[in-house]
């Protein structure tokens, strides 16, 4: 139970705070840019079982390796591409939280 809290707390709850302290005029279109990030999860159809939750999703889905989180790190540097970035970088470590637990 706690670790669904923590995992989609870090997927809902960071990038809400994330966009209500640093972008506050345009908050909702930040958080909902960030929320993007959730589509990395798509990857996760290319499982057999598509959802395990006793499977550690980093660095077994293709969007979720240390590669992918190098080029998601990479999106943070030019400004038309950061709030996305940010997104990815938060989806991971919600990911990483989730890990965490098992």
């Amino acid at each position: 139970m706690l670790q669904t809290i923590a995992h989609y707390g870090c997927h809902f709850l960071l990038p809400l705070f994330v966009a209500l302290i640093w972008y506050k005029t345009n908050w909702k279109t930040v958080f909902i840019i960030m929320i993007c990030g959730m589509f990395i999860d798509l990857d996760h159809l290319l499982a057999t079982p598509v959802f395990n939750p006793n499977r550690c999703s980093i660095n077994f889905h293709p969007l979720h390796t240390y590669y992918a989180l190098a080029v998601y790190l990479f999106l943070l540097i030019p400004k038309k591409t950061r709030l996305f970035g940010i997104g990815l970088v938060i989806h991971i470590i919600a990911d990483i939280v989730d890990c965490s637990f098992m």
